[in-house]
């Protein structure tokens, strides 16, 4: 099983993750800017989180050969505070890196109009630099924020396969299917989407422009959760061929749309599933 994961936060991840990753088949994976955590308080430390989202973290993953994309962008929650606002002016010069595969995250926390302002401006930048653009949905009033979300792409002008409009559930998804975009799931140990959940989501709405991605970042989470879910798809009844569509064929051509993506060496090979089980122990 060879795994792409198109959305995981390995600068909240130790060496021993990137380890247990390439074990477990993830060869190619996209990191979004994102917030940290802690507040940052100034647009100078946007810029050393960004070179360090192009250099050195492409750097670490190599060491385990992983290939590691980026995509840039002021992140929705950050868009609210006056302090990093400076930051939006940072992003055009890393959407010029050859790494840098998308826009994003942007879109919405708290629907406010500062962030209406952000992910307007930063949807533009995606049109202007010919990216796709990566959407972060509100962990609260999600389906208020989806159709918000939706709206504001319409507006822009940028092609709806271009967009991906990630952490969906059941709820949002027929939404984001009917749109056109592309629709990302959020697979987590607690919260979010667990594999068994997205078996059912793949029976009813197909395999079509669904992404899967372990998100794993600072909180209680899993990057091999993209492997559990190739794992569950395979109990269920999918072939090898699906969960390669998933879980490798979806994230490439999506982000493929970027003109940067060079996988033609880890395509090569492919890693087998039988051996996975010996990471069924992880967290």
């Amino acid at each position: 099983m060879r795994i792409f994961d198109p959305h995981i936060h390995m600068t909240s991840r130790t060496t021993d993750d990137y380890e247990r990753m390439a074990a477990a088949g993830v060869r190619a994976l996209v990191e979004p800017a994102f917030w940290l955590g802690q507040p940052r308080t100034g647009a100078g430390s946007f810029a050393d989180y960004f070179d360090s989202l192009v250099g050195w973290e492409p750097f670490r993953a190599a060491q385990f050969g992983i290939r590691h994309h980026a995509t840039i962008a002021l992140n929705p929650k950050e868009a609210n505070d006056p302090r990093c606002r400076e930051a939006l002016a940072l992003v055009p010069r890393y959407l010029d890196k050859d790494s840098v595969v998308a826009v994003g995250e942007i879109g919405y926390d708290a629907m406010t109009p500062e962030e209406d302002e952000v992910f307007t401006a930063q949807l533009a930048m995606a049109v202007e630099y010919e990216l796709p653009a990566l959407v972060h949905t509100p962990h609260r009033d999600k389906a208020r924020g989806v159709d918000r979300t939706l709206a504001v792409v319409e507006d822009s002008g940028i092609a709806p396969g271009r967009v991906v409009v990630d952490h969906l559930n059941e709820v949002t998804v027929g939404a984001v299917h009917d749109a056109g975009c592309w629709m990302g799931f959020s697979i987590y140990p607690d919260t979010k989407m667990s594999p068994d959940r997205m078996v059912d989501i793949l029976r009813e709405h197909g395999l079509d422009r669904i992404l899967v991605n372990s998100a794993a970042d600072w909180g209680r989470s899993d990057p091999l959760l993209t492997l559990r879910t190739g794992e569950a798809m395979l109990a269920a009844g999918f072939t090898d061929d699906d969960v390669d569509r998933v879980l490798w064929r979806n994230p490439v051509e999506f982000y493929g749309q970027s003109g940067r993506l060079d996988l033609s060496e880890l395509a090569a090979t492919e890693p087998t599933f039988e051996g996975s089980s010996i990471l069924r122990g992880g967290s």
